[in-house]
């Protein structure tokens, strides 16, 4: 299994985590402009904009590469803002008031089995905020 698949395999995994835990996911691999979001789920309040982060690895184990989370860095941030800003100006009337949150999502997938079984999924919820690309009080 190359990257691409291990990381289709993880936004799946993303998304059914998602859908276990009360949401509907109603996109993924959404693209505006230069923008993307992995997956987009709703709940009866939420509207979440998912960024996943998958590695070849048990989740107690160090990698070369970190944690997944920390590969979302501030350009990375910056452009999970843009899109949802994005998103919410172009679909925002479909999703009442619910409340947006952008979320890292980090997937653990088994490097010694064929198919990279999922180990763990971990959420990190409203783990992006405008405050992280210098705002102080803005919203989504």
């Amino acid at each position: 299994m190359n990257t691409r698949m291990l990381g289709r395999a993880g936004e799946e995994s993303a998304a059914l985590y998602l859908t276990e835990q009360g949401f509907t996911v109603v996109g993924r691999n959404v693209r505006l402009g230069h923008f993307e979001a992995d997956v987009i789920a709703v709940s009866d309040t939420h509207i979440v904009f998912a960024e996943v982060k998958t590695r070849r690895a048990y989740p107690a184990m160090p990698t070369r590469f970190g944690r997944p989370a920390g590969a979302v860095d501030r350009k990375k941030r910056r452009c999970l803002l843009g899109f949802a800003r994005a998103y919410l100006r172009e679909h925002g009337d479909e999703y009442g008031d619910r409340i947006p949150n952008i979320d890292i999502i980090e997937v653990y997938a088994d490097p010694g089995t064929p198919q990279y079984r999922v180990l763990a999924v971990r959420r990190y919820a409203n783990a992006v905020r405008p405050s992280d690309e210098g705002a102080s009080h803005e919203t989504v």
